[in-house]
């Protein structure tokens, strides 16, 4: 499952940005000049097929936070447009999604003053020669293609907050919506990892089988013991922490009522150290080999800065593991490491995308309007 490309317009710093993407993404560039802005686009898709687009946008400062703050065109009901598509290559199916929000009319009585407000969806199927639309909302009024082909009013109007994806999807009635709601549910966003004392990543875990990491790492002595116990197969990640620790490897018990791992150095062979021993570095670094290595593969996997609080020694290492977790799922990273994205580079071939700011928007270097680099073209 491939996100072909995607859309964002008037949110924060991405005035209007579209973009083809491929496999593996790695984008690069200074601070301030966007590049978050790009990841929290597609988390805010994601949390559109959830059903809590609005809470997402209020709990970041609400719209007057979110919306593009430079200078505006005389447009008339100014909105964060979002937009996908997506192939689902097995069945040769594209989809294609639009989502826009904005604030309540002054003189509304629904909603409350402040509230995002999501105003606008579609959701479009394209199997043959030209696109399919399956479900088009304006305002509360929703329309969806029933079993008879033919669009028709969904009986319940949608609440301002609510998203119609997200609506038809729990109805169970509309496969297409559904598909494409498992679909975007299924991708994972790492921004960083807690490093403190406390943190999710360096405490026990009820043993129960975990097959992906959750996004805090709480249930990262879950995920290893999956593979070890349950896999029976860590030769890639036993590499990886390898190479990344001077050649240390991952101690993890059988679990009984929790899960534990640690580490044991060639320095200590007979000494366990455990995760409240390991310095922010290392248990960083394993918290991203369990992103990136889990039991089953998320269809996406997004990695905010993960260079941070890790050595350059440790880079090397984790380009291998991104290069073989884009195996089976699609990598969207962003860093400030040169020296990562030149290792993602030569081990994926593909090369990062620059990411400046272009008349006070965040744009990426070389790129045309239309969203093709200009060597992809020539």
């Amino acid at each position: 499952m491939l996100l072909r490309s995607m859309f964002a317009a008037n949110y924060r710093s991405l005035r209007s940005i579209r973009m083809d993407l491929a496999g593996v993404n790695v984008f690069i560039g200074e601070n301030g000049v966007g590049k978050s802005n790009l990841y929290r686009a597609l988390q805010l898709v994601q949390a559109a097929v959830r059903g809590n687009l609005a809470y997402e946008i209020a709990a970041e400062g609400g719209m007057a936070s979110a919306l593009w703050s430079g200078r505006r065109r005389d447009e008339k009901n100014f909105r964060i447009k979002l937009e996908v598509e997506m192939m689902d290559e097995a069945r040769a199916v594209t989809f294609r999604y639009r989502v826009e929000a904005g604030l309540r009319p002054p003189k509304a009585a629904a909603g409350f003053a402040f509230e995002p407000q999501v105003k606008a969806e579609e959701l479009s199927v394209e199997t043959g020669s030209r696109p399919v639309t399956m479900m088009k909302r304006a305002g509360p009024g929703i329309l969806v293609r029933g079993a008879s082909g033919r669009m028709e009013d969904y009986p319940e109007p949608a609440m301002t907050s609510e998203t119609a994806v997200a609506l038809l999807g729990d109805a169970g009635h509309y496969p297409e919506v559904g598909a494409f709601r498992r679909m975007v549910d299924g991708w994972r966003f790492f921004h960083g990892f807690r490093t403190d004392r406390d943190s999710p990543l360096r405490q026990p875990c009820l043993a129960v089988t975990s097959p992906l990491l959750d996004q805090d790492g709480g249930n990262l002595a879950a995920v290893f013991a999956t593979l070890v116990h349950t896999r029976a197969d860590t030769v890639e990640l036993d590499r990886a922490v390898a190479d990344a620790f001077g050649g240390a490897r991952l101690q993890v018990p059988d679990p009984g009522e929790y899960a534990e791992f640690g580490l044991v150095f060639p320095d200590f062979p007979s000494r366990v150290f455990h995760p409240r021993e390991l310095s922010d570095g290392q248990i960083r670094f394993l918290g991203l080999a369990a992103a990136l290595m889990s039991y089953r593969q998320p269809p996406l996997i997004a990695l905010n800065e993960p260079e941070a609080s890790l050595h350059p020694d440790m880079l090397p290492p984790l380009a291998d593991m991104i290069a073989e977790a884009a195996r089976s799922s699609q990598i969207w990273i962003v860093t400030h490491s040169e020296q990562l994205a030149s290792a993602v580079e030569e081990r994926s071939g593909v090369r990062p995308k620059r990411v400046i700011r272009k008349d006070g928007a965040t744009w990426i270097e070389g790129m045309r309007l239309t969203g093709f680099m200009e060597d992809d073209e020539n």
